[in-house]
């Protein structure tokens, strides 16, 4: 992507310096391209001892009540590796020692593989990545409409993503393209990310035949062979679990599929407390912790040490409307507790950036900075809906994304070491300046005042007078202009013409195939 210069803001008091018509039209300034590293101790909600308890409950469970799993090839794989099936009622129950002993093996770390191997991802340890807003049905517009998603929506969420540095992968479908029929959906979804951006691929988990598709166009976009796809982790999927305790079978069929490519997959019950966990905390992360210690284990019988990645996804409803709740203290310390079980078994942790509100507003802030810091307090290493997630998942918005990736970009900078060395210590600095003077011309300050402190996207950090005189803007005001500035300096990446021709190619013949049935 190439740098920008940094936007011109007025600062000072009235007659500060007018701002041109040439930076009015330039983009922010924006952190590079990085991974962030965790560098501050996890909050631990709970004691050691409750964490075992929670954990020896959530094998109770899977021992004694187990999954319901609706496919037949799934059961099988599981009495084959020592579970004990009903096929009655399709329930399998685990043994505690298969449990453990399968989840063992999978990697605590894994690199994931973009086509740009600038992106590449390493997803583990203390490593941060963050996403985008996955499978949202509606989209507001840029002249803020609220409407069902379309292929118009979902390339302008893409090219946003890409102009957008803090976000690192493309975490789905930001919104659901239905214009595109759902036989070949996938097929030319896939395509517009491959093609629009130039960061990670997700592939969703129904079905064999739609995820060999996109595996397909992984390996394609890379110019790699088959033997070494199997090496190199080049596209993931999500697989959330019917909680309670159920795994469908177009999940189930996708996830033999990942895993026998060797291809990761983000286990991760969806266990709202009240709803479809229990109504305490506890209970619901007990249910939680079963049935994604179930996937896991589900995807080591199919391939010892796949890649595999430990989700955490419990909130709680509203009791009165029944309505899912986002960025509640609920959340916050359920996103915590996750980690620490991811930790416990050595496993990746992904968790999310949500929130419920239905506006750009307040709201919309406090829930995403109160979902961050339980995710990242938490220690996630894969963030899910990181940038762009409204209304609890019904809406994706270009003005959130670009308030979650400064968010997204404040974490990173935190993350940020403080150096402690002769010149940051700066003694002969504050010798020079002695009692009651000021630093604003000192050389040490001279030399580092442009890169010293963090440059928000949004934040408008001039005096009342200043700011009233510039038209009292405030911060949705700001984002709907950012918004049209990346996305009129976007430019697709270059991709090698040789694999864009075959990219375009296979897209055309399975198209011409017709895709892939559309009956479950």
């Amino acid at each position: 992507m190439t740098e920008t210069a940094p936007e011109t803001v007025g600062r000072g008091r009235r007659g500060g310096r007018e701002r041109t018509e040439g930076s009015r039209n330039r983009l922010p300034e924006q952190l590079p391209f990085r991974q962030p590293q965790m560098r501050l101790n996890h909050t631990e909600v709970v004691s050691p001892d409750e964490l075992e308890s929670i954990h020896e409950a959530s094998l109770t469970i899977l021992e004694r009540i187990g999954l319901e799993f609706l496919d037949p090839e799934s059961r099988s794989l599981m009495r084959e590796a020592g579970a004990d099936v009903d096929e009655t009622n399709g329930r399998v129950r685990f043994p505690r020692e298969l449990v453990l002993a399968k989840i063992a093996l999978a990697p605590a770390e894994f690199t994931l593989h973009s086509w740009n191997p600038a992106h590449h991802l390493r997803i583990g340890g203390r490593w941060m990545a963050y996403g985008t807003v996955g499978s949202a049905p509606h989209f507001i517009d840029r002249q803020g409409v609220r409407r069902t998603g379309d292929r118009e929506g979902f390339r302008d969420l893409l090219k946003l993503a890409q102009m957008l540095n803090t976000v690192h992968f493309i975490g789905g479908y930001p919104v659901e393209p239905v214009d595109l029929h759902h036989s070949v959906r996938h097929i030319h979804a896939a395509h517009d990310v491959l093609t629009l951006t130039d960061k990670s691929l997700h592939c969703y988990s129904l079905g064999r035949q739609r995820n060999r598709d996109v595996i397909e166009m992984a390996r394609i976009s890379r110019g790699i062979d088959d033997a070494t796809l199997l090496r190199e982790p080049s596209v993931f999927t999500v697989v959330n679990s019917n909680s309670p305790l159920r795994l469908d079978t177009p999940m189930s069929q996708g996830m033999i599929e990942f895993a026998r490519h060797n291809q990761p997959i983000v286990m991760t019950p969806f266990t709202l407390a009240g709803a479809m966990a229990p109504i305490t905390l506890a209970g619901a992360l007990a249910q939680q912790n079963a049935e994604a210690l179930a996937g896991v284990t589900f995807i080591q019988c199919i391939n010892p040490g796949a890649p595999a990645v430990y989700g955490g996804f419990t909130s709680n409803v509203d009791m009165q409307s029944g309505a899912p709740a986002f960025g509640t203290p609920e959340y916050v310390k359920t996103a915590m507790v996750g980690g620490q079980l991811a930790r416990r078994y050595a496993l990746p942790y992904r968790s999310s950036n949500v929130c419920a509100a239905n506006a750009l507003d307040a709201q919309a802030a406090y829930e995403s900075v109160f979902s961050l810091w339980g995710c990242v307090m938490g220690g996630v290493n894969f963030m899910m809906h990181g940038a762009g997630w409204m209304e609890g998942g019904l809406h994706a918005s270009l003005d959130k994304m670009v308030l979650d990736a400064d968010l997204l970009q404040m974490v990173t900078q935190i993350m940020d070491p403080i150096a402690v060395d002769e010149a940051s210590l700066a003694i002969d600095t504050i010798d020079e300046v002695g009692p009651g003077g000021h630093f604003f011309g000192t050389q040490h300050t001279q030399d580092r005042f442009r890169t010293a402190f963090y440059k928000p996207l949004i934040s408008d950090w001039r005096n009342y007078e200043s700011w009233q005189e510039a038209g009292s803007p405030q911060a949705p005001d700001k984002v709907k202009v950012l918004v049209e500035r990346f996305l009129a300096a976007y430019e697709p990446p270059a991709m090698d013409p040789a694999i864009r021709a075959e990219l375009d190619a296979f897209v055309e013949r399975r198209v011409a195939e017709g895709g892939v049935p559309t009956d479950y």
